[in-house]
């Protein structure tokens, strides 16, 4: 095993993952982790821009799909969690005993939540008749409301969002943006007449998850959680993981289609055409901070983070060169810049009184894009001299650089998704399969290795899911959007199936 590079500028090298990731979102300056509460980091300026452009690439989609934004309450009275948790364990038992949840009493269940939920029970020094909590998630307030706003077919469907601040109370080792207590969270909720309504919208909150990792440069593996891996209250469970640098995934994604089984618990009907009460059905999106997590993860290097354009704070930053021998030199920088800015790009001038290599430095850990440094001698040849972040430089001319600047930022774009993918691609094999031992028991035929994603054929029971767990001490993600085009062994039971699995190590 090689040593690990020596650190620059107190970045540990990207080849110690585990170190170089939480010292980068610092270096970087994107959170101030010095919060005395666990879990709860300072958004500094530059995350908190990062995080309000992802959003806007949220809000675009949520646009041009027709939901409307809502903000509901922060606080969640205890009877409303009361309600939820018989809902959703009742539907958990009723899974695990693979009967209909009707023929399960609602009053026989357990409440499953209240560890998850940081508690309110005082107002001032007056203790609180009914004691609250700070949401989790949104479907008890939402549908509580859903049910006073649903009529009739004509209010329907009706397609929700908020970008709100949740809580959980997380008992693990916190991350910034993979882990956290405070999180801030994009949820969408929607309600239809039936479930074909459902099903096309799952299928479009698929193909929006896909736009937003596209100009995230971002690319990921998409999987129908197992069944013990969906959330309780959900018919099914979709998610979108990506694929770390150490060869963990992350899930930065998930849909649920909830069928019919919320309405009874929220009265959630409506009344059709002809006069009849029928249940709503229902859907859910999630996304949070963690897709900034797997931007800074999977991009960044030991020289700092790299930013996709879509979302960099600064796309361009301007360096006047040698200012003080040619006063023009800061002229052109500023009519460049206006040109810039009005072309719709994020532009910063630095025109400190620092020696160019400084500025570089500085840049580079906030993984600016484009570089761009303008001095007496470009005057002359009315050109500018152009690093990008991803690599190598060159001589633009000053006219028509505003096409030229677009057309870099796209390469870049495009070159962060060609290493993103071969990353990703490169972290994935094909499992090694079991072979029987002397005693006749199934043992792999090679050991598993840290750091890789496993791909291989299952079509086995719980049980068989349950031993490869095991065996492996690796997750089951769960049935890949892309099946096999043909009918492969089984890594259990041998039998021929097209059903992609993937096993890894989650976050």
């Amino acid at each position: 095993m090689s040593s690990p590079k020596k650190a620059k500028r107190g970045i540990p090298s990207k080849s110690e993952f585990n170190a170089w990731y939480p010292a980068i979102v610092e270096i970087a300056d994107l959170v101030d982790k010095r919060y005395p509460i666990k879990g709860m980091d300072v958004w500094k300026p530059y995350g908190l821009k990062s995080m309000n452009l992802i959003d806007g690439i949220a809000r675009r989609e949520m646009a041009r799909t027709g939901h409307h934004e809502h903000r509901f309450p922060l606080l969640v009275p205890e009877d409303l969690l009361e309600k939820e948790n018989r809902l959703v364990s009742r539907l958990k038992a009723a899974r695990a005993a693979g009967v209909d949840p009707s023929e399960l009493r609602i009053e026989d269940e357990e409440s499953g939540f209240k560890k998850e939920v940081y508690w309110v029970t005082k107002g001032g020094e007056n203790e609180l008749e009914i004691p609250m909590f700070l949401r989790p998630t949104s479907e008890t307030p939402m549908y509580t409301m859903f049910a006073l706003w649903i009529r009739s077919h004509a209010d329907l469907p009706l397609k929700t969002f908020q970008i709100v601040n949740t809580f959980r109370y997380e008992t693990k080792q916190t991350r910034s943006f993979i882990r956290v207590r405070e999180i801030h969270f994009f949820e969408a909720h929607t309600v239809h007449a039936d479930k074909e309504g459902a099903d096309a919208q799952i299928e479009e909150d698929a193909q929006m998850v896909q736009s937003i990792l596209h100009d995230l440069c971002l690319p990921s593996l998409v999987s129908k959680r197992p069944v013990w891996d969906t959330f309780p209250g959900a018919w099914f469970t979709k998610a979108a993981d990506v694929i770390m640098p150490n060869g963990r995934t992350l899930q930065v994604a998930t849909y649920h289609h909830y069928k019919d089984q919320w309405a009874e618990a929220f009265d959630l009907t409506f009344e059709d055409p002809d006069g009849n009460t029928k249940p709503c059905h229902q859907t859910t999106f999630g996304m949070s901070e963690r897709l900034l997590g797997a931007v800074v993860g999977m991009h960044g290097d030991d020289y700092g983070l790299v930013m996709p354009p879509s979302i960099a704070p600064i796309q361009i930053v301007i360096m006047p060169i040698a200012q003080h021998v040619n006063p023009n030199v800061l002229t052109s920088v500023y009519e460049l810049d206006e040109q810039l800015r009005s072309a719709g790009f994020r532009v910063h001038v630095d025109d400190r009184d620092l020696r160019p290599g400084a500025k570089h430095f500085d840049w580079e850990i906030k993984g600016v894009p484009l570089r761009v440094e303008i001095g007496p001698r470009d005057l002359e040849s009315k050109s500018s001299l152009v690093s990008a972040r991803t690599g190598g430089k060159q001589q633009i001319a000053l006219d028509g650089f505003v096409d030229s600047a677009q057309q870099l930022l796209e390469t870049i774009s495009s070159e962060l998704r060609s290493r993103a993918k071969k990353v990703a691609d490169g972290l994935v094999c094909a499992f090694p399969g079991f072979i029987k031992d002397e005693n006749g028991n199934s043992v792999l035929k090679e050991p598993i290795q840290d750091g890789l994603i496993y791909e291989l054929a299952f079509d086995g029971s719980d049980s068989d899911a349950e031993a490869l767990e095991k065996s492996t001490g690796l997750t089951l993600l769960g049935d890949a959007d892309m099946p096999f085009p043909d009918p492969v062994p089984c890594a259990i039971t041998g039998n021929p199936t097209t059903r992609r699995q993937h096993i890894a190590r989650m976050y």
